[in-house]
């Protein structure tokens, strides 16, 4: 492998976006599905939830990106995976929170659910 040309920009994700209608919706419905407490609201339309890990979920109803009418299309293809210790444990945890589950657990492995405004996640098992 050759030596890259030093780029300015870090191979480090900073945040993950999420397009969502209503912040406040959004932001409980995460808050009940992840169990996230803290978090901070940014200029009226963007909420930074405190998450382990290095990459940070960012929620935002994205006024710069909507259609003429309003709009803002959801991901149809899971983007963003969260991670379990146990994959029947949370499938079970989100049947009972009423959480949209688009698929059954696959290959003992994942599974897929649709947030408020239609985004796909993925719940995967950690290995």
């Amino acid at each position: 492998m050759t030596n890259p040309t030093k780029s300015p920009v870090k191979n480090k994700i900073g945040g993950i976006f999420i397009p969502v209608r209503d912040i406040e919706r959004a932001r409980e419905w995460y808050g009940r599905i992840l169990g996230l407490v803290e978090g901070e609201v940014f200029f009226g339309h963007i909420f930074v939830p405190e998450m382990e890990g290095s990459a940070q979920l960012i929620l935002d109803t994205m006024p710069r990106w909507r259609t003429e009418d309003g709009d803002i299309y959801p991901y149809h293809a899971p983007s963003l995976q969260f991670i379990t210790d146990d994959i029947q444990a949370s499938f079970e945890f989100m049947k009972s929170q009423d959480v949209e589950l688009v698929t059954e657990i696959e290959d003992n492995f994942y599974f897929v659910i649709r947030d408020l405004d239609g985004n796909l996640l993925m719940i995967c098992q950690e290995r």
